[in-house]
């Protein structure tokens, strides 16, 4: 009974730190600002943050499916021409960089029904392999 008991309390404490974590892992800022003049009130939001895992990128899509918890279904997330993709130093990369299960943080608005990525910032920085080939050519008198 008691081991019972112990259960339900670490499934729920689990419970409660994997919701903290998709709550902290996404950041919303609002600014409205009134004209003085005119009256007129404006509402900008900007990006939208979440860490996660991307699980799919295809080169000929136009969108990259993005996990933000291991027990969360994978969402779409669309990008554009203006998405831009850097490193943990924040140094842009290729598109070719991004695989699945890639550590990642998507900044994103919604625009009408979809979720458009304006950043993906990768959490591991990217290997470059570098080859050299040399090729030794001797000719014989």
């Amino acid at each position: 009974m008691k081991q019972t008991r112990l259960a339900k309390i670490l499934a729920t404490g689990v419970v409660c730190a994997a919701a903290l974590g998709i709550a902290l892992a996404q950041q919303t800022t609002t600014t409205t600002t009134t004209d003085p003049v005119t009256g007129t009130t404006t509402t900008q939001h900007t990006a939208t943050s979440a860490a996660g895992t991307i699980v799919t990128y295809a080169p000929d899509s136009d969108y990259i499916t993005f996990r933000t918890a291991p027990d969360v279904p994978p969402v779409r997330y669309y990008y554009t021409k203006e998405t831009s993709v850097v490193d943990p130093e924040g140094r842009v990369v290729s598109w070719s960089a991004i695989r699945p299960d890639l550590p990642a943080t998507v900044y994103y608005t919604t625009v009408g029904d979809r979720v458009v990525v304006r950043k993906v910032v990768l959490a591991r920085p990217v290997v470059v392999k570098h080859e050299e080939t040399t090729t030794t050519t001797t000719t014989r008198p």
